[in-house]
């Protein structure tokens, strides 16, 4: 049976903040998947676009949420397997940015310097969560 090191400090601040982040494109992707949009502020055009999106795309959407709160979930359980978890989001991540950066016709209402931001802080987010998790794995403080 193999032993592991305590969780450092940082260990618990980054999976709960982790998690609460996560939970975050999970209630968008649950929103845009039952159909619930139309409560929020948004454009109808903006609606079109997100109801468009190809099965696909959805797919690999799915992949990165589901992938990072699992992933943030795994940290927080101190399993290993949060480093897989992190892994799949990104794939999911990748899949989601080609459909928007290079098939898709975004609307410019949702081309924005803030909305660009945003995405790339998604980037930067889910790639030190893998990090992250790859080193406490690497540091035997997740089993």
């Amino acid at each position: 049976m193999e032993l592991t090191k305590k969780a450092p400090w940082h260990l618990w601040v980054i999976g709960v903040l982790s998690l609460l982040w996560n939970l975050g494109g999970v209630a968008s992707y649950l929103a845009t998947e039952l159909g619930q949009l139309e409560q929020m502020e948004i454009t109808p055009e903006q609606l079109d676009y997100f109801y468009s999106f190809p099965a696909w795309a959805v797919a690999f959407w799915a992949l990165g949420v589901w992938g990072s709160a699992l992933g943030s979930l795994l940290l927080l359980l101190r399993k290993k397997l949060a480093v897989w978890s992190f892994g799949i989001s990104i794939i999911g991540l990748f899949g989601t940015t080609y459909y928007e950066r290079m098939v898709a016709a975004v609307p410019e209402s949702l081309q924005s310097p803030g909305q660009n931001l945003f995405a790339a802080a998604i980037w930067v987010i889910t790639f030190s969560l893998f990090i992250y998790a790859r080193r406490m794995a690497a540091k035997g403080v997740l089993t």
